[in-house]
């Protein structure tokens, strides 16, 4: 199986790629991380931040793979701890087919891809910036990971 993040964003700084490869290297063969970058649409004016935003999303759409389970990064989506992630992680090993997790550009999913997601997760309730969530996200995917498998990485 592999986990997906399909992230609006490019350029990040050099700190962001080296903890996100960190991380990745920390995946078992069966269980690899990607990530696959949409470049940002360009907003001119504040009109149109929303025809960016449906541009992504058209760019969002036609990337994600066929038989794909969703999970749209949202506010509005379910939060976890850690310990239910575990089990989410278990879930998705179980499903027998990729995980992609989206995360928008700066004005977020359409409701299109809302609709179009298996789950709506919810990071935190704090706005956090795009390059930190790639960070914070695999991480988070990697503790769930390590509580399933019984490694040592999480203490309770």
């Amino acid at each position: 199986m592999k986990i997906i993040l399909l992230a609006v964003g490019t350029k990040m700084p050099s700190w962001v790629t080296t903890a996100f490869e960190d991380y990745q290297k920390r995946f078992p063969k069966e269980m690899k991380f990607e990530l696959q970058e949409i470049p940002p649409c360009k907003r001119f004016s504040k009109g149109s931040e929303e025809k960016a935003k449906e541009a992504e999303a058209k760019l969002i759409l036609e990337a994600i793979p066929k038989k794909a389970y969703i999970i749209a990064l949202d506010e509005r989506g379910k939060q976890y701890t850690s310990i239910e992630l575990s089990k989410k992680v278990g879930q998705w090993q179980q499903l027998g087919c990729d995980v992609v997790l989206l995360v928008g550009g700066p004005n977020g999913l359409t409701d299109e891809i809302r609709e179009k997601a298996n789950e709506l997760w919810s990071l935190s309730k704090l706005t956090l910036p795009h390059p930190l969530v790639r960070v914070f996200l695999i991480e988070t995917v990697y503790r769930g990971y390590s509580i399933f498998a019984n490694l040592p990485y999480h203490r309770e």
